[in-house]
């Protein structure tokens, strides 16, 4: 690009942002503080973002946005062209008509309107690409490796949804979506739904309740598609999704029942960037839904571990130093298979895959990270350990060793097979946490391309694996300890009760 066609770009961003400006002060309702700036902050890797122009006090409105401009399905006249699709009588059930697939409906009828939009200024200044995985090449993706994150990208059910929900309404009412008759391919069609679903995925709020983020989504079958509540009602909310958001912030949007309001949560000193909370995510997901990642989000991070790299360790562990024969094994199958059965008749499924996290303080009411207690791995994952326990306890239900009666001796082989399942997990990944390390060394800032991204987020996860391995052999070394002095008290009061016993005797004559 010729530094012409640099200025030019530069030139463009700043009128999108000035028209945008002038769009949401002409708002009915509408606010922004007279100390705050929308700036261009794309060479840090961040887009738009609003930076504190003067020093601004604690509890102050940043801005004001009036309900009436939200994008939602009731503000649009999509509504109005197609009733059917957006009574609530005719979308209770219906999978298809949900409150996700109706503002992709509307978003892109909006897109579609071009300038005639209400919202056009606004939505020129929403991004027209996406560096969320679900917009990466296959060899980026690989970047991933072991990472579940690649599981959860969903980009394949995410068009099948589109092509399934989202283009039949289209193309069987032309005259709402193209009024001038120019209409566009599936292709070109389908690309803006993926645009708008991951435009939803990383703006929209959830607004039904008073005091609801954006940060509520549930769920990840589908990519983006399946992310939110059916039910809840979606927005697209101008000017609260201009800010920035990290682990630790500055500001929080306050939902009322006619405006939402951004306020600072503590003093932000002239030059400060306001910055949002998404909530405690960890740097996979911040990655998934937003597409970037940050230093602050690693305290969050996670890692899943799967039953079927735990229970293999514990069937070799039980055989080899326990006994546990073959014919035993059979039975134990025999009520594993039993108690599975119970568990789908009551609706109780045990989980196949485990979470791993560090315990980790919430942010302070002013937005910052508590000084202490520092996140740190504290315990295992509940479900995991009742798995491995009702496992065990079946196990014993058929084993004749006495030993795995005592809870010391479970707690034990609970530990060492996990800890083992851990080595197995960290294996998954092609490269190690060294080579990861050293190639993130090498860059200067926070990851910003695509590689980078993807060597964070899954240099994180081997992070936290190791972390737990450690812990885990703390817990291991206590009781040994504990054994050992158990021990000793028992040898001791063995050699007391001999040297008590003639007094004892002296004390009955």
């Amino acid at each position: 690009m010729t530094e012409m066609e640099i200025d030019s770009v530069q030139d463009e961003f700043a009128r999108q942002t000035q028209s945008f400006m002038q769009w949401f002060r002409d708002l009915p309702g509408a606010t922004f503080h007279k100390d705050i700036q929308m700036v261009d902050l794309r060479g840090h890797g961040a887009g738009r973002g609003i930076i504190a122009t003067a020093d601004i006090e604690p509890d102050t409105v940043l801005f004001t946005i009036p309900r009436p401009s939200i994008i939602t399905t009731t503000t649009s006249s999509l509504a109005t062209h197609l009733p059917s699709i957006f009574s609530e009588s005719e979308s209770e059930g219906d999978p298809s008509n949900d409150a996700w697939t109706r503002l992709i409906l509307v978003l892109m009828y909006e897109y579609l309107r071009g300038p005639s939009s209400p919202w056009a200024p606004y939505l020129t200044l929403l991004p027209a690409s996406f560096s969320t995985p679900m917009f990466w090449s296959d060899s980026e993706i690989a970047e991933l490796q072991a990472s579940s994150v690649v599981s959860k990208i969903g980009r394949d059910s995410a068009e099948g949804m589109i092509r399934s929900r989202i283009l039949p309404v289209i193309t069987s009412h032309p005259s709402v979506f193209f009024p001038s008759g120019d209409r566009p391919s599936d292709d070109d069609l389908v690309g803006l739904a993926h645009r708008c679903g991951s435009a939803i995925m990383a703006y929209a709020f959830d607004l039904d309740s008073p005091d609801s983020d954006s940060d509520s989504d549930e769920g990840a079958e589908d990519g983006w598609a399946e992310d939110r509540d059916a039910q809840r009602e979606l927005g697209m909310v101008p000017m609260a999704d201009m800010l920035n958001a990290d682990a630790e912030f500055n500001a929080h949007i306050h939902h009322a029942p006619d405006f939402l309001t951004a306020t600072s949560l503590r003093r932000i000193p002239a030059g400060e960037e306001v910055l949002n909370y998404y909530g405690p995510l960890p740097n996979g997901e911040l990655l998934r839904r937003y597409g970037y990642v940050t230093p602050r989000h690693s305290r969050y991070d996670v890692v899943e571990l799967p039953w079927g790299l735990v229970e293999p360790h514990l069937r070799s562990a039980l055989s080899a130093n326990y006994g546990v024969t073959e014919t035993q094994w059979g039975q134990v199958d025999a009520l594993l298979a039993r108690q599975r059965e119970e568990d789908e008749e009551e609706e109780e499924e045990d989980d196949e895959t485990f979470v791993i996290e560090r315990t980790t303080p919430d942010p302070e009411s002013t937005g910052l990270f508590p000084p202490t207690p520092q996140p740190a791995i504290t315990a295992l994952p509940e479900d995991l350990t009742e798995r491995v326990k009702k496992f065990l306890k079946t196990v014993s239900k058929v084993s004749s060793s006495p030993e795995l009666k005592d809870k010391p001796t479970r707690t034990k082989i609970q530990l060492e097979t996990v800890r083992l399942a851990l080595i197995d997990r960290e294996r998954q990944y092609p490269t190690t946490l060294e080579d990861d390390e050293f190639f993130l060394s090498s860059v200067p800032n926070t990851p910003r391309t695509n590689k980078e991204m993807a060597v964070y987020v899954r240099a994180g996860e081997k992070r936290l694996l190791r972390e737990t391995q450690a812990w885990i052999a703390a817990e291991l070394a206590k009781l040994t300890s504990s054994s050992s002095d158990n021990t000793s008290r028992v040898r001791s009061r063995e050699g007391e009760g001999e040297a008590d016993t003639p007094s004892a005797k002296r004390r009955r004559t």
